[in-house]
């Protein structure tokens, strides 16, 4: 199937539009102490309005609004990115493993993934953590173990395709190693499905630490996007019609999972389309 021309430019432009809005946010996270414009400990008149002074208002104890803002983009994107590649890690190990070795073990792993696949990701994060304690490595280790089965199933999918190319028959039949085989030369060959599970890993992690956080489960010496709207929904700042208070992370969490699904599905989700299918021989 060819892709027309028309679609890869708008596949090209949504590709680089995902990728400014995501390298804007993350240099805001790397860069977030020297963009702030008033650090957590400076403290004013709480409740005001935007101004020059204060360009989102402050918050119910007087705290910029704009600097907790940026600030928070560090905490959410870490963890999202964090999640995001335990998950990839987890889930393409094992549907790598039971996928190219089959029998019992790949039994074993799939009846391990279709268990996993029946716990609700946002109930079991919510107990979890209420359980244990709120931190990012708790909030992290939650998602991953309700979100990994996923990408273990689409990865076993790929391996029981490639494995069956001539030139892997080829590395199996001159004796060469297991783990040579499926590092050098099946791990290559699903990348974009690895890389697409990536970026909307990152975009759902992001979406369930927000929800974490504006339960009040969130890291609490830390500010996200979350946490702002836990206070600005827990402080009356919603039914007082502070719109500056809560709309803008909603804004940005909108955004940051905007851009990484643009670049998972037509970056890499449509990678092939526009080409009959291609298998990498590494030598």
């Amino acid at each position: 199937m060819k892709l027309k021309k028309q679609n890869l430019k708008e596949v090209h432009l949504c590709v680089w539009i995902g990728t400014a809005i995501l390298v804007f946010f993350v240099f805001v996270a790397v860069f977030a102490e020297q963009l702030m414009p008033y650090g957590m400990e400076a403290l004013t008149a709480p409740f005001q309005r935007p101004s020059p002074e204060h360009l989102l208002g402050t918050n119910d104890i007087g705290q910029d609004i704009f600097s907790e803002l940026i600030l928070g983009t560090r905490t959410t994107l870490l963890t999202g990115i964090t999640a995001a590649a335990c998950i990839i890690i987890i889930g393409t190990g094992i549907g790598l493993a039971g996928g190219y070795f089959g029998g019992r073990l790949d039994q074993a792993l799939q009846s391990l993934t279709a268990v996993g696949m029946t716990i609700p990701q946002l109930p079991f994060a919510i107990v979890f953590v209420a359980f244990m304690e709120p931190s990012m490595w708790n909030i992290v280790i939650a998602i991953c173990v309700t979100a990994w089965p996923t990408t273990a199933r689409l990865v076993r999918a790929k391996v029981l395709e490639v494995r069956q190319l001539p030139f892997v028959r080829a590395e199996e039949m001159m004796g060469q190693k297991s783990s040579v085989i499926m590092l050098r030369h099946i791990l290559p060959n699903m990348s974009d499905i690895v890389l697409m599970r990536a970026t909307l890993a990152v975009a759902t992690s992001m979406v369930t630490e927000a929800s974490l956080s504006f339960l009040g489960l969130g890291v609490y010496d830390q500010k996200s996007w979350g946490s702002i709207l836990y206070y600005a929904f827990h402080k009356n700042g919603v039914v007082a019609g502070y719109t500056w208070w809560y709309v803008p992370p909603i804004i940005c969490i909108s955004l940051c999972i905007f851009a990484f699904v643009l670049i998972g599905y037509y970056g890499l989700g449509t990678k092939s389309l526009g080409k009959s299918e291609e298998y990498q021989v590494i030598q």
